[in-house]
């Protein structure tokens, strides 16, 4: 069981591989939520994400003789490199079964830490097994990424960290994936404070608590497909359930969309990167109906590829109206090019692409066309460039940028 005592301990041991990510109060998310919002910004850890507490508390539970066999898991995120950084600086082995998918910079970040990793199936389910399958060979002992009591103690080792920074809060937004963090958090929240709500926040693609809770028993969604991919789970943990059941008062869902918009915001004012399902909480903030209350979202991590963080940047900018692509069709004739800049310049727009194209129509005095992919402020700037070139005489139509570059 979690008691009160392994979760102090849990505290105590983490300290010894955890970097302090003291809270951080955000101005622009408690003006927008109406709420004084603070920030555990987990995604400042070594290994970039939380899950390096459950990992190493569990490995602290172990006998000389277990961790002598080693750890094993399998992950292709986060928790691979909490396993491996734990079993590093505990003095043994690893072994990480990962999706023949798993990008390779995850792969050579999980080996850094000494880990053997083995590339095993299409998808995490086979992995898992593969994983177990060595772990009865080898003797090792498998660490869950949530459905384990230790792994879950050592994660709400965070909720310890929030009240003695913040004896009053009123609310921690936690994300839910499988339930482990949401489990440890929520359990120990209750023991400091039974009178503080915790709620969970899952992707709308992939609420499996949400529907195992509406059931009163573990389920299992037919899908889990969201850009949370670190809370994309079709199984909730069912070791780990009825403590959810118990402690957790709510769970918010929220839209993929949302979190693409939400991440232009971490970076522009709290300059942070978090990936996607760290971002869940602070999605999650505009769906509280309450107001004036000290609210905690937890940032679970920040391990985000390049090609990911470019794609979500790209979209963000489309959604805040801060880039749009427009089409006029113009006569073929010197002067109509100009004519269109001037129009955008005078309202500041910023045309950062054109595509001309004179072959639009075989009359090439009545159409051809142009297309400006622009910066703006906003979806009110944007709206202003569109109805000057209207005022113009010029037709435009609006379209979704394929790139900005």
């Amino acid at each position: 069981m979690m008691t009160l005592e392994s979760f102090e301990e849990a505290a105590e041991k983490v300290k010894e591989v955890t970097l302090p990510t003291n809270l951080i109060y955000s101005d622009y998310f408690s003006e927008m939520s109406g709420n004084k919002v603070y920030l555990k910004p987990e995604n400042l850890q070594n290994t970039g994400a939380y899950k390096v507490r459950g990992a190493y508390y569990k490995a602290s539970t172990l006998t000389e003789e277990e961790l002598a066999h080693g750890l094993i898991t399998a992950s292709a995120g986060n928790h691979a490199q909490g396993v491996a950084n734990a079993a590093k600086l505990f003095g043994t082995k690893a072994v990480i079964v990962m999706p023949t998918t798993t990008p390779l910079i995850k792969v050579n970040r999980t080996r850094s830490y000494g880990a053997e990793v083995v590339l095993y199936g299409g998808v995490y389910d086979e992995s898992y097994q593969k994983a177990l399958e060595i772990a009865e060979e080898r003797k090792m002992t498998f660490v869950h990424p949530f459905n384990d009591l230790a792994v879950a103690t050592g994660q709400g080792s965070i909720a310890m960290e929030i009240f003695k920074e913040l004896p009053t809060v009123d609310i921690i937004l936690v994300p839910i994936g499988g339930g482990g963090l949401a489990a440890g958090v929520s359990t120990l929240a209750k023991m400091l404070n039974p009178n503080i709500q915790v709620i969970g926040v899952e992707p709308a693609n992939a609420a499996c608590m949400k529907a195992s809770l509406k059931a009163g028993k573990v389920v299992s969604l037919p899908s889990a497909v969201t850009i949370a991919d670190g809370t994309a789970v079709k199984t909730p943990g069912d070791i780990v359930f009825p403590y959810i059941q118990k402690n957790l008062d709510d769970i918010i869902t929220v839209e993929d969309e949302e979190l693409i918009v939400n991440f232009l915001d971490v970076v522009e004012n709290h300059k942070m990167v978090v990936e996607n399902s760290g971002l869940l909480t602070v999605a999650a903030l505009k769906h509280l109906n309450c107001k004036d209350k000290r609210v905690v979202s937890i940032l679970s991590g920040g391990n985000m590829d390049i090609i990911t963080m470019s794609s979500v940047v790209q979209h963000g900018l489309i959604e805040r109206g801060r880039v749009f692509t427009v089409s006029v069709q113009l006569p073929d004739r010197p002067g109509e090019l100009v004519n269109v800049a001037n129009v955008i310049a005078q309202l500041k727009g910023n045309v950062i692409r054109l595509e001309h194209n004179q072959f639009v129509s075989i009359n090439r005095n009545a159409a051809v066309e142009l297309k400006i992919t622009l910066e703006a402020f906003g979806h009110e700037h944007k709206q202003q460039i569109v109805d000057a070139l209207k005022e113009k005489g010029y037709d435009p139509k609006l379209e979704n940028p394929t790139s900005l570059y």
